[in-house]
């Protein structure tokens, strides 16, 4: 479980870094971000 977290985060946060590069999405691109830092946290709490 923990492994998927840190694989989702690892994609949102590249999605995050091409929609910040490439487009001007607005609020969505930083919904993303939050998102990969909320997952990256969990792991971190988790202690995996």
């Amino acid at each position: 479980m923990g492994n998927l977290l840190y694989m989702i985060a690892v994609i949102l946060v590249i999605g995050w870094a091409i929609g910040f590069i490439g487009y001007n999405a607005g609020w969505v691109i930083h919904l993303l971000l939050v998102i990969a830092i909320i997952a990256v946290l969990l792991r971190v709490i988790q202690g995996k």
